[in-house]
């Protein structure tokens, strides 16, 4: 069995490592992700222009990756956090105005797949590259529970935006 027994605050937890094919053999490795996310700037005073919108847009990108550097997630090492992307403008046609966005790299090493999905379910997520292992070898298990991992992520996340919005 390919499970390694983690402990953590609440007790223990069983989590399924990642599996590669090597020589033949299949073993166990770590995930290893680079992810990109851009978050958006949040302006109420449109006075400056897009001056305005890039400052919002940097605050928000220092806001968050302060907040991933400090903060610690179980089953994931942050290796690096690249903010070398310059800050970009676009039109959004919805809302009828110039929005910014700041975009971060995080390199990521994470014990399962199921830890890194609490990473690409938000609104910030544009792309992942798995960096290693080349090839992956996955159980009906493994894809069952990474199933359901993400769809528990998208239940949370449905019943956030629920209580911002008033919805329920």
């Amino acid at each position: 069995m390919y499970r390694n027994k983690i402990e953590d605050r609440m007790g223990e937890r069983w989590t399924t490592m990642v599996k590669k094919y090597v020589n033949g053999e299949i073993s166990e490795t770590t995930l290893k992700v680079r992810i990109r996310l851009d978050f958006k700037s949040e302006v109420k005073n449109k006075l400056f222009g897009n001056k305005n919108l890039i400052k919002a847009a940097e605050e928000a990108r220092e806001q968050h990756v302060a907040l991933l550097r400090n903060v610690p997630f179980q089953g994931v090492k942050v290796e690096d956090i690249d903010l070398g992307m310059e800050i970009y403008v676009v039109y959004d046609e919805n809302i009828g105005e110039d929005v910014a966005y700041a975009p971060v790299f995080l390199t990521l090493e994470a014990d399962s797949f199921e830890d890194v999905v609490r990473f690409i379910m938000r609104d910030e997520f544009r792309k992942i590259e798995i960096i290693d292992p080349q090839e992956i070898f996955m159980s009906k298990q493994d894809a069952e529970r990474l199933l359901f991992k993400t769809n528990t992520e998208l239940r949370s996340y449905r019943n956030a935006l629920d209580k911002k919005y008033n919805l329920r």
